[in-house]
């Protein structure tokens, strides 16, 4: 009898990125549009020589996650380190969760969210958003509460609607429910790290933040962070994979997140950039009223919303430029002044046609 595929294996789609053909402008991934400085890059080639390649990485990335927690002014001891956020959401839906339990999240959120409950045969709950796109702690209380969750999950600033809750709001949800709150602050750097809950973890212990430095200019590297109390952080110890970092990203991170001016000028280029595309993008709603709905910017990408979305996408991939489609919104990276320029003027373009 020939082997059968089981049921949740039987609908899984791949991801496909878009194609890296030349000549497309990728707006479409929110990475960042700046590589490391040059100075920086020769450290990395010198740092590389110094790997010993046919030895195990450090299971914990000691020196990685005491780099990051001396960026962020946490304790290391809080810090985990992950093959990107994508693994340690799958280390939280497959560990913390038992079969049939619940977690709750946000719509639209992070796609991944949804995605490993499916493979660990967990529920998953979401609270879906409003024209505004905008959720109120109440709603998330609420929901929690009445479906007996054991975990929430959502990504603030929120990918893809680009909008944020505040830390008040965020502190006042794991304050009221007895599920493992998990906040992906994956966007928070482009927003206003006082918004962030980094720190509080110590006071709670259902609380967990998760990020990355794929957003800012290390996406080749994946690398990702779990922030937790020292029981929750022991946990996590226990049910990763002994070595899931490899020692090059270990400490290529490592050195990148000691240069802080650096990051920090980075970081501040890709909100001037953001800026930039939102004033655009909002002179091309004053000269088309009602075309779209656009939302005020806290990440490195800009979202509008309107029901011809895919149309649109289309127009732009003719054009050669790749933004993030959903059924009736488009997610824009923020970019190089050339690219935000092209995109504008095209942008523009469709709706004069249209």
């Amino acid at each position: 009898m020939p082997y059968q595929i089981n049921e949740k294996l039987k609908k899984l789609e791949a991801y496909t990125p878009v194609d890296e053909a030349e000549g497309i402008i990728h707006l479409d991934a929110n990475e960042s549009f700046l590589n490391l400085p040059a100075a920086l890059l020769q450290k990395v080639g010198e740092l590389v020589q110094t790997v010993n390649f046919n030895r195990y990485p450090d299971p914990y990335a000691t020196e990685l996650c005491q780099a990051f927690g001396a960026f962020y002014g946490v304790n290391p001891a809080h810090v985990t380190a992950g093959n990107g956020s994508d693994e340690l959401i799958s280390i939280l839906i497959s560990a913390f969760l038992m079969k049939g339990e619940t977690v709750v999240t946000t719509a639209p959120d992070f796609s991944m969210y949804t995605f490993y409950p499916k493979l660990a045969e967990t529920n998953c709950v979401e609270v879906c958003k409003g024209d505004g796109f905008s959720v109120t702690p109440e709603e998330l209380i609420q929901k929690v509460q009445s479906t007996h969750a054991r975990m929430l999950l959502f990504s603030n600033p929120c990918n893809p609607t680009s909008l944020g809750l505040t830390k008040e709001q965020v502190l006042q949800v794991v304050s009221n429910v007895n599920a493992l709150v998990v906040v992906d602050e994956a966007y928070m750097d482009f927003w206003d790290m006082s918004q962030s809950v980094l720190g509080q973890e110590d006071q709670f212990d259902n609380l967990l933040i998760l990020k990355t430095c794929s957003k800012m200019g290390m996406a080749a590297l994946r690398i990702g962070f779990a922030v937790a109390n020292k029981t929750l952080t022991g946990i996590f110890h226990a049910a990763k994979s002994p070595y899931n970092v490899n020692t090059l990203t270990q400490k290529l991170a490592a050195l990148v997140l000691q240069e802080k001016n650096t990051l920090q000028a980075e970081t501040m280029a890709v909100r001037q950039s953001r800026k930039y595309l939102q004033q655009g993008v909002q002179s091309i709603l004053a000269r088309h009223s009602g075309a779209f709905q656009l939302y005020q910017s806290c990440t490195n990408f800009v979202t509008i919303r309107f029901p011809r979305a895919s149309a649109c996408y289309d127009f732009l991939m003719e054009k050669k430029i790749s933004v993030r489609c959903f059924p009736d919104f488009l997610r824009i990276t923020a970019g190089s002044d050339t690219e935000n320029k092209m995109f504008l003027a095209t942008l523009e373009s469709y709706f004069e046609e249209a």
